[in-house]
């Protein structure tokens, strides 16, 4: 009796498994065809887009405006092999869309040149493209956050650009009978990208935030393209959207300097006066303690030589500030040419 309840407890557990193989290989299947089915669609929308982009660089239609794209700002700050890398936000019109899934794509256009023709072209793999390649485009599929605000960057040489961003509502895995057109929408924004390499004194743009935090463990590829503001893996900064901030927080910038030796350590000092302006004009408010970056302040190993760079993280608490609106200037010093550059940043304190 025993035995036999083993035998038909074995064969049930056979029949289990065997049933366990049949409905997983049958999921597999399904996920096959619906991944194949997303890439085709994902496809078509990528088409769409590269489509839309054509014909508003061409003249041959405006810029759609179902979903209002609004370009928030962006900053320089330089990149590997001359390049600038150039993150910048926009911000789309979330409501408009009928389901988070969003397509992007970004492509950049140097100012008066002419599209290369395609049998010209090879990308990075050698291999013949199928259309034309520009200094940047890229595509990305994402759930558009419900603020709307989307960040992203690009890597460009020095000059000035066309920059084309388009949304469009992702398509779904099946069209449905009478389905409604996919919203789409366009910005198009020049920009004039600064040649970092040169040898004189000279700043990334500062970068005005309400945050700048360590990151624990690094980011994948992937969490880089959404994170832009992200630095060697390790930093994250949270730009301010509008240069405001309360009398209980604090006033955060960013910047890099450049222009310094090839090797070694720099000797560096930042002076920051804070003006407030007024009905009567502006006037001197008070200023920080300047920062010194040389060989007793930096790290022992920092070395340029090793690809190092010069960060400037200043923050300065604003409890002594009475609401208004504020200009900093900021001089940086190389004491070791003398020479002095001279840059301003404005925010509002908020009470």
């Amino acid at each position: 009796m025993n035995i036999r309840r083993t035998v038909t407890a074995a064969l049930a557990v056979a029949s289990l498994a065997a049933l366990s193989h049949s409905v997983a290989a049958q999921n597999n299947q399904q996920n096959r065809r619906d991944q194949e089915r997303r890439s085709q669609a994902d496809q078509r929308d990528i088409q769409a887009l590269v489509q839309l982009a054509d014909a508003v660089s061409a003249g041959k239609q405006p810029a759609p405006a179902d979903i209002p794209v609004t370009w928030v700002g962006n900053h320089f700050v330089r990149g590997a092999e001359g390049a600038t890398y150039v993150p910048f936000t926009v911000r789309i019109d979330a409501s408009k869309l009928a389901a988070p899934g969003t397509a992007m794509y970004v492509r950049a256009v140097t100012k008066g040149a002419a599209a290369p023709a395609p049998e010209q072209n090879q990308n990075r793999r050698g291999e013949k493209p199928q259309g034309p390649m520009y200094p940047w485009d890229d595509v990305q599929f994402f759930n558009a956050p419900s603020d709307g605000q989307v960040s992203r960057a690009m890597m460009l040489k020095p000059g000035e650009y066309d920059v084309f961003i388009a949304f469009k509502e992702r398509s779904p895995l099946e069209q449905q009978r009478n389905q409604a057109p996919a919203k789409t929408g366009l910005l198009r924004q020049s920009i004039t990208v600064p040649d970092f390499t040169a040898p004189q004194l000279a700043i990334s743009t500062p970068i005005i935030a309400t945050a700048v935090e360590p990151l624990q463990t690094a980011l994948s590829p992937e969490e880089q393209r959404s994170n832009p503001y992200t630095f060697g893996g390790a930093l994250r900064v949270v730009p301010s959207g509008d240069m405001k901030f309360k009398t209980s927080g604090e006033f955060l910038m960013v910047f890099w300097v450049y222009g310094q030796p090839p090797s070694g350590k720099p000797d560096v000092q930042i002076e920051y006066n804070f003006h407030q302006k007024t009905a009567d004009g502006e006037k001197y408010f008070n200023k920080a303690q300047p920062q010194v970056f040389n060989a007793s302040t930096l790290p022992p190993n920092f070395d340029f030589a090793a690809g190092h760079q010069l960060m400037s993280i200043f923050g300065v608490p604003l409890k002594s500030f009475p609401a208004g609106d504020y200009r900093v200037e900021f001089t940086i010093l190389d004491k070791r040419t003398g020479n002095k550059l001279t840059e301003n940043a404005t925010f509002t304190v908020e009470s």
